[in-house]
């Protein structure tokens, strides 16, 4: 096997992590964390259409498109001359599953040795023990700045997609989220704001200052989002689905990026009751729970002691699958989407859109594949499914949006 780059102790000090982007409020706060930790970091912003030939010219088009995006940003940052990229690494997340995400890591690394930036390091973001690096310490004080960069970073999509549509003055939601990523932000640099009891303060605060913006009562129609991790999030990935929406008279809310961070370690110990497995990877991942549900518990006690409603918990939406869909269907978002549409449809967003990779086939089957069934259990649920890809059209996309628009309406 050929050798690849390795991101060496030194390198901590000379290398700027390049971060994929995805996520605006989590991914700046996960850049946070990393500095926090002593690391230089950045989040990509480079999402022109220069990202999607770029990424088919160095990624097969039958993988699926997160993969091609990903890399093609990576690599697009890499050939404009941005950066010194003898002193660039990557980071990529790595769960080890039976997603092809798993694979975008060698696939990168091919990309790389064939465009000519083979030194690049890429480090793997996992839990799993996988792609470990000397130069890079997965350790609890990092994993516990990243557990809440995913809080915070769901608190302020949350609260933002719930004023923005009303807002009297456009821009003051995102202004004020804005101004919030600076002072988290700030807090991580300072090692602060991580704790169990500092998170409770903080997000209460937050949900205080979203509460003042003044708004206007409008009939909105009210649209969720669901589907593959990197499409339903990423503005790269959706062709600007959320801007779009916006313009389409929309409230849309989006299911938290923690319920997934639960679904994960969830998955560890329904795989053990299932199949069997290594008691001390289920230890490991029943401890990873108690401390998640703890983290969501402070989340919502504070959502919920300010003016806001706070979000479903994990249980909750969980509870919801039970004999829909077996726990046993984990592989990519597997029933989590599936339960994450029932519980949009029976708390008011009705009108869904599930965003998917063309041929992703854990969507096709708990998305599109449970559409009729979730139809049968909420009878005025408007599902949508909508298939991305690097040849697929945005007009296209849009149109069939709107004609389910007009269906809600």
């Amino acid at each position: 096997m050929e050798a690849h780059a390795v991101f060496t102790p030194e390198m901590k000090k000379t290398h700027t992590i390049l971060i994929p982007s995805m996520l605006p409020w989590h991914f700046n706060l996960l850049r946070a964390a990393l500095v926090s930790c002593g690391y230089k970091a950045e989040v990509l912003a480079n999402t022109e259409r220069a990202v999607v030939e770029t990424g088919l010219k160095y990624v097969n088009n039958d993988i699926c498109y997160p993969a091609l995006l990903v890399i093609g940003q990576l690599l697009n940052a890499l050939e404009s001359g941005n950066y010194d990229v003898n002193e660039v690494a990557i980071i990529l997340t790595q769960t080890g599953g039976g997603c092809r995400a798993s694979n975008y890591i060698h696939l990168l690394r091919k990309a790389l040795a064939q465009a000519g930036f083979s030194q690049v390091p890429v480090i793997s973001l996992n839990f799993a023990g996988m792609e470990s690096q000397p130069g890079f310490d997965l350790n609890w004080k990092m994993v516990k700045r990243m557990l809440a960069a995913v809080v915070y970073g769901d608190v302020l999509m949350y609260l933002s997609n719930k004023i923005r549509p009303y807002e009297a003055t456009s821009g003051e939601a995102d202004a004020l989220a804005k101004s919030w990523l600076a002072k988290l932000e700030t807090l991580f640099q300072e090692g602060k704001g991580q704790g169990l009891s500092n998170i409770q303060k903080f997000v209460k605060e937050m949900a205080k200052d979203f509460a003042k913006l003044p708004i206007v009562v409008k009939d909105k129609i009210k649209v969720g989002v669901v589907g593959e991790i990197y499409i339903k999030y990423s503005e790269l990935g959706n062709n600007s689905l959320e801007s779009f929406l916006q313009k389409q008279n929309c409230e849309y809310m989006l299911p938290g990026v923690l319920n997934f961070v639960m679904y994960g370690a969830d998955t560890y110990l329904t795989d053990y009751k299932l199949y069997g497995g290594k008691l001390i990877t289920y230890g490991a991942a029943k401890t990873a729970m108690w401390y998640l549900e703890r983290l969501e518990k402070a989340m919502r006690k504070a959502l919920d002691s300010a003016p806001f409603k706070a979000p479903a918990s994990y249980a909750e939406t969980k509870a919801m699958a039970k004999g829909i869909i077996g726990y046993g269907n984990n592989m990519g978002e597997g029933w989590l989407l599936t339960a994450e549409m029932l519980e949009l449809a029976k708390s008011g967003y009705n009108n869904i859109i599930c965003a998917q990779p063309f041929g992703c086939l854990p969507n096709h089957i708990a998305g599109r594949g449970m559409i009729n069934k979730i139809k049968e259990l909420v009878v005025d649920a408007n599902i949508l499914p909508i298939d991305y890809d690097a040849s697929a059209s945005k007009v296209n996309q849009e149109n069939r949006i709107k004609l389910m628009l007009a269906t809600a309406k």
